[in-house]
């Protein structure tokens, strides 16, 4: 299957009946990470669970699992940034998909740089600059 660039947020959920609609609950992770807004409108695609999964019940989807998003990278990959902000030790902070961050050290606000990722946790990635003024 293939993904949109566009994807915003990814995660599973169930399809409740209420009177006389269904409803799908947005998690409110995804909200609070800054992938969505309250109040706009988004296109939606539904992927049957049954689908994509596999003998051993996997999804296929590595964004999500019963803990949460994964990280959108992984270390060894390659990725195209621009810094944002600077960290309170005077890194480097990109953002990427669902507002996930990218620590680069050395970078500056307003560069767009080339990264190789070195490592990844949960909730940020630190990546190393590899190409300079993209």
């Amino acid at each position: 299957m293939e993904i949109s660039d566009e994807l915003l947020c990814l995660f599973s959920a169930e399809v409740r009946e209420e009177d006389d609609r269904y409803v799908l609950e947005v998690p409110r992770r995804e909200v609070e990470s800054g992938g969505l807004t309250p109040g706009d409108v988004y296109r939606v695609a539904l992927i049957s669970r049954a689908a994509g999964d596999d003998a051993d019940g996997d999804t296929g989807t590595p964004e999500t699992t019963a803990d949460g998003p994964q990280p959108p990278v992984e270390p060894g990959e390659i990725r195209y940034v621009e810094i944002e902000d600077l960290g309170k030790q005077g890194d480097g902070i990109a953002r990427v998909e669902r507002g996930y961050v990218i620590i680069v050290p050395g970078a500056e606000v307003g560069e767009r740089v080339k990264i190789e990722v070195a490592e990844v946790k949960s909730n940020f990635a630190v990546g190393e600059v590899i190409e300079e003024d993209l």
